[in-house]
């Protein structure tokens, strides 16, 4: 057998050689827009073959290939895509790309649970993600449950007690207050059951630059590739990838009937912004560093949230071990609450108030009132997410300049 060519390549190299013939593509050095609902078939018993291994009555050897069908199964733009992005997620042998990243979290678990099924989840956690197995699963019998984000004894009794438990979804560093859970232990524990659930990780706020959950033992890795992959703000989209090609194949299954790939020009996007994901993820958190460390003993801020900051032995350990840099979110509990945290946000000048991350331009939000304003109460002062606590994505602009326009609203 031949050696695979991409076998000692890095992700930077790599991510920029595989997944495109330029003879399919009139020579050209990258990928073209290929806007095709539906595609001619070589043959017809090409065509029974495509829709054979679209329906999971056939399987593909290995190096085997199969004609495109329709575009609302798959189409060059996105298998383009979904082979390229591959290196940068180490152990991952196959990627869906869907239109958002809660299309990407909503199809991956209506493809594992069924009713009766359980689904524990850490928090805090993207709202929408809460609301989605809270109150829409919980509707077709599907019991969700929560755990406090980081606190490894509560997560493995959970992971253990919980019955009928089908998945764990992690997401670290939590969304918004960075606070991260071991990785490595839940798939431990995880697999020590009977029956083991599947680990799912949102990766988006560190990877894939700095954090691969796959090489801890995840079982699929989810982005919202609107935020870092993306890394501009200007196209929705999203991202599983997994180290098992059958579940994977379940996905896309799920993905065909829902109709929610991710559509050509978007695919043909995200596809040039992965080159400079290592890039611009460097820059980001480099500046959000400096700034993080500016910033921890300003009197108007009582908590500043941020990996190099942590105090906790736990949480330290987490990231020393678990990531490769602290990413570029900063999160900061403003002494004087949420009118102070909305003064701050009114007055700033180069950060805008806006929600998502991500992009090169700083974005700043209170989560309180945007992003997880869905939430209860009661559940927003258990999981951290205060009045006065404002979200940073810290971009690529000079960070002096971003250290005094947050100073200047400070004061």
């Amino acid at each position: 057998m031949p050696e695979d060519p991409h076998h000692a390549l890095r992700p930077e190299t790599d991510v920029l050689t595989r997944g495109f013939d330029p003879k399919l593509s009139v020579g050209s050095a990258r990928p073209a827009v290929f806007r095709s609902s539906t595609y001619v078939f070589s043959s017809p018993e090409d065509a029974e073959k495509a829709f054979d291994v679209l329906g999971g009555r056939r399987k593909l050897a290995p190096g085997e290939g199969v004609d495109l069908v329709y575009s609302r199964f798959n189409h060059p733009n996105a298998e383009i895509l979904e082979e390229q992005v591959l290196p940068l997620e180490p152990g991952g042998v196959a990627a869906a790309v869907f239109n958002s990243g809660m299309a990407a979290i909503t199809t991956v678990l209506f493809t594992i649970v069924k009713p009766g099924d359980a689904v524990l989840f850490t928090v805090p956690i993207y709202g929408a993600t809460q609301t989605f197995v809270l109150d829409f699963l919980a509707s077709y019998g599907v019991h969700g449950f929560t755990v406090a984000a980081g606190d490894g004894e509560a997560i493995d009794r959970a992971i253990r007690e919980t019955p009928n438990l089908r998945a764990v979804l992690l997401e670290t560093p939590a969304n918004p207050t960075t606070i991260m859970t071991d990785i490595a232990r839940v798939t431990k524990t995880s697999a020590a059951l009977a029956q083991p659930p599947l680990v799912l990780v949102d990766n988006t706020f560190l990877g894939p630059a700095f954090q691969h959950p796959l090489a801890f033992g995840a079982d699929i890795s989810l982005y919202s590739a609107t935020k870092y992959l993306g890394g501009y703000s200007d196209i929705i989209g999203g991202v599983a990838i997994g180290r098992d090609r059958a579940l994977m194949t379940k996905i896309k299954s799920k993905r065909s009937l829902f109709g929610n790939i991710l559509q050509p020009d978007e695919s043909w996007i995200l596809n040039t912004r992965l080159a400079t994901v290592y890039l611009r993820m460097e820059r980001q958190s480099e500046n959000a560093r400096l700034i993080a460390e500016k910033l921890a003993k300003h009197p108007k801020i009582a908590k500043i949230y941020y990996p190099t900051l942590f105090e906790d032995p736990e949480q330290r350990h987490i990231y020393e071990t678990q990531c490769e840099e602290p990413g570029g979110l900063i999160s900061i509990d403003l002494t004087g609450g949420k009118p102070a945290a909305f003064d701050f946000l009114r007055r700033l000048q180069i950060a805008r108030n806006a929600v998502s991350l991500g992009g090169v331009e700083t974005l700043v939000c209170h989560p309180r009132t945007t992003t997880h304003s869905s939430w209860s109460a009661a559940d927003l002062d258990a999981s951290g997410v205060t009045e006065g606590l404002v979200r940073i994505s810290v971009g690529i602009e000079n960070w002096h300049d971003l250290l005094a326009d947050f100073e200047r609203a400070l004061a």
